[in-house]
């Protein structure tokens, strides 16, 4: 075993795609020190020429003339704008987006703790402690995801449901998100 390790890293070879000139080394974790626009803690907003010391402007209220449009709803981390739609990934145009809705809930019917202890309790005493199993309670988990497409941009979020009724909910405010898409 007095062979050199063919394998060793001679310190020349580079691994991945030829890097250009001026590009920073890779310092960790993926996506990191590059961050994709729009993830991230807030950025500071660009300065606009012609404003007092070039300071940045705030940008307009809601409903106010030249704002991006008054919030209509809001799922998840989706919101729906008068003329657009926010998302983290950015901004997407709200005219001819694709909603679409997947219920990956599902609700269970069993026997809650406190019937079987009660039938068990009261089994003992008297036959009438198996009356108790006859409770059910019904028990819904998972998520409903909404997902948008529009001017080449896709975005998903899941809406946990809260009962069987949740899914009525999103798929009533997803219609609604619809009809402003035409």
């Amino acid at each position: 075993m007095s062979a050199p390790n063919p394998y060793q890293d001679s310190g020349d070879y580079q691994w991945g795609p030829p890097q250009s000139p001026g590009t920073p080394e890779y310092s960790g974790g993926y996506g990191y020190p590059h961050t994709v626009p729009g993830y991230g803690y807030p950025q500071t907003l660009p300065a606009v020429p012609g404003a007092a010391g070039g300071a940045p402007i705030a940008p307009a209220a809601a409903g106010a003339p030249g704002a991006p449009g008054m919030t209509m709803l809001s799922l998840g981390d989706i919101t729906v704008l008068q003329d657009s739609i926010v998302t983290p990934a950015g901004m997407l145009p709200l005219k001819g987006a694709v909603w679409n809705v997947t219920d990956m809930s599902r609700t269970d019917e069993k026997i809650p703790t406190a019937g079987v202890v009660l039938a068990v309790i009261f089994a003992i005493f008297c036959l009438l402690g198996l009356f108790f199993l006859l409770m059910k309670e019904k028990v819904t988990t998972g998520f409903i995801q909404v997902s948008v497409s529009s001017g080449g941009r896709h975005h998903t979020t899941m809406i946990p449901a809260a009962g069987p009724q949740t899914i009525q909910w999103v798929m009533g405010q997803v219609n609604y998100a619809r009809s402003l898409s035409v």
